[in-house]
């Protein structure tokens, strides 16, 4: 997987290999005169892509010409530099995606390093990317190609679902079915959502959970999911809401400085009143859960509305009075 160098040979091969992805057939002279070069120049540059291992058919025709072919073995790949640095940002961050790929994106990381330059390798060793929370539950790969090859299919999806907290539950029932439309990784979880026809109504399930059945249903139609975007419309079904908003949202002042408060905010906006008090609007799926919420800022808390958030205080603490009392 060498990177290209900075000569001009290594990096007419590689504008070459760039233009012969994204075009079938090229005339030579098309290529020569994009290139900056001889014809005769290209035909070398084409047999060493050759050598390399790429499969460029030569075009007969009153042009001529070449046409870049997927090959039956692995080439070895030509990148510049903005795309090795890329690669080896993509793969750290992988390796802490759940899918199963950790292991084969750590190898190719240490692959992908061992070939780079000493001072892209500096630069790469320099990258501090630190996943925020743990990662997901481990989804089998092959899950991950399956659901992923049936959405870009279009094709239904059959499937056994493990129930939550009954992981061993070994009880034969139908297998579901799923139009798939997303896989959406959120919070290092990985989620399908699909149409289904038998409840007439959009679902989501948790990938981790999904054992695939083959072969797959008919092709489908797609739909759009409402709002039209899909990491909104997923984000609204985990606030229990159908539009991306809290059914319970309050505003408070907490007698903190901003700089306390903004890190544990979630989805919520804070905002600095003064040095050392700060307004934060936020909410959650009831009035008593938000109270619960916000009393973990563990600091005196001015409501500014709603009154129910008022009353939902007021209650937690006679609850909170019981539960001292014993």
């Amino acid at each position: 997987m060498p990177i290209a160098s900075s000569t001009v040979t290594s990096g007419r091969l590689l504008a070459l290999l760039s233009m012969l992805q994204v075009r079938r057939d090229w005339p030579g002279g098309l290529l020569a005169e994009r290139l900056g070069v001889s014809e005769r120049t290209v035909r070398r540059d084409v047999d060493r892509l050759r050598e390399l291992g790429y499969v460029v058919h030569a075009v007969k025709g009153p042009d001529g010409g070449y046409r870049l072919e997927a090959g039956s073995e692995v080439p070895p790949l030509l990148f510049d530099e903005e795309q090795a640095i890329a690669l080896a940002v993509a793969l750290r961050i992988a390796v802490g995606s759940g899918a199963g790929i950790e292991e084969a994106a750590t190898r190719a990381l240490v692959t992908v390093r061992q070939v780079l330059p000493a001072r892209l390798r500096r630069r790469v060793d320099a990258l501090e990317i630190t996943a925020v929370g743990s990662a997901g539950p481990q989804v089998d790969t092959d899950v991950v190609l399956a659901l992923s090859g049936a959405v870009r299919a279009r094709e239904e999806v059959r499937f056994d679902y493990r129930s939550p907290g009954r992981p061993d539950d070994t009880e034969p029932r139908p297998p579901r079915r799923v139009q798939p439309h997303h896989l959406v990784v959120r919070a290092g979880r990985w989620y399908l959502v699909g149409w289904s026809p038998e409840h007439e109504d959009w679902r989501t399930y948790r990938a981790d959970r999904m054992i695939p059945r083959t072969p797959n249903g008919p092709r489908f139609t797609p739909r759009e999911v409402p709002g039209g975007d899909v990491a909104a419309f997923l984000s609204a079904r985990f606030k229990g809401t159908d539009r991306d908003a809290w059914p319970c949202a309050g505003e408070v002042v907490l007698h903190l400085p901003l700089a306390e408060v903004a890190p544990f905010a979630g989805d919520g906006l804070a905002e600095e009143v003064g040095p050392a008090t700060t307004r934060l609007v936020t909410g959650s799926w009831s009035w008593a859960a938000l109270a619960a919420r916000l009393a973990r800022f563990d600091t005196d808390i001015d409501v500014v509305a709603p009154q129910a958030l008022r009353d939902a205080f007021a209650e937690l603490s006679v609850r909170a009075a019981r539960a001292a009392t014993g």
